[in-house]
């Protein structure tokens, strides 16, 4: 069985604070480059497609792999159109949004984004992560919020405060001196 696994780590690797300090001083985040012709693995304890339903369910430690982008998540979901003939076992699946939950953690490089779930709209190219706490660490910098949105065709992120008592309902930002070298 085959899914189109491009779309798939494309959606999943769309999670990563792609700007790190630069999404903290311009409320920007640059874009990660994928290489399409370096291998994906996905790895996960069960996969049960649905093809009636036009979805692929990873479940249990999914891990999903390309170069040194990782994430990894207790659930992903992969929805997709299965009309006009797009099959997840053909690989022709044409992915509509992708769906993570259970500790989801994403790293690529020196950056690592933490929370509870997230989503991306392959369509309108929004990423949501969400979560008690999201957490974005480059290094030593580290900013804490409860859902973070990526425009990620203009590059424009927000980083919302939780509204709770556990950060006071506020954006939290650790920024330290000469941790971040250019």
């Amino acid at each position: 069985m085959r899914i189109d696994t491009r779309g798939v780590l494309l959606a999943a690797a769309m999670l990563l604070p792609l700007g790190g300090i630069s999404f903290a001083q311009e409320g920007r985040m640059t874009g990660i480059k994928l290489d399409g012709g370096k291998p994906i693995q996905i790895e996960s304890d069960r996969l049960e497609v649905r093809e009636a339903d036009g979805l692929a369910l990873f479940t249990g430690n999914v891990s999903v792999v390309q170069g040194p982008t990782q994430l990894r998540a207790g659930q992903m979901t992969v929805y997709y159109n299965n009309k006009g003939g797009g099959s997840a076992t053909t690989g022709q699946a044409d992915i509509d949004r992708l769906e993570v939950s259970g500790k989801v953690y994403v790293k690529s490089e020196n950056q690592v984004a933490t929370g509870d779930e997230g989503s991306f709209d392959m369509r309108t190219e929004v990423l949501v992560l969400t979560g008690k706490e999201v957490v974005l660490t480059e290094g030593d910098n580290v900013i804490v919020g409860c859902k973070l949105t990526v425009q990620m065709a203009t590059g424009q992120a927000q980083l919302d405060g939780c509204g709770g008592k556990q950060t006071g309902g506020r954006v939290k930002m650790l920024l330290n001196p000469g941790s971040q070298r250019r």
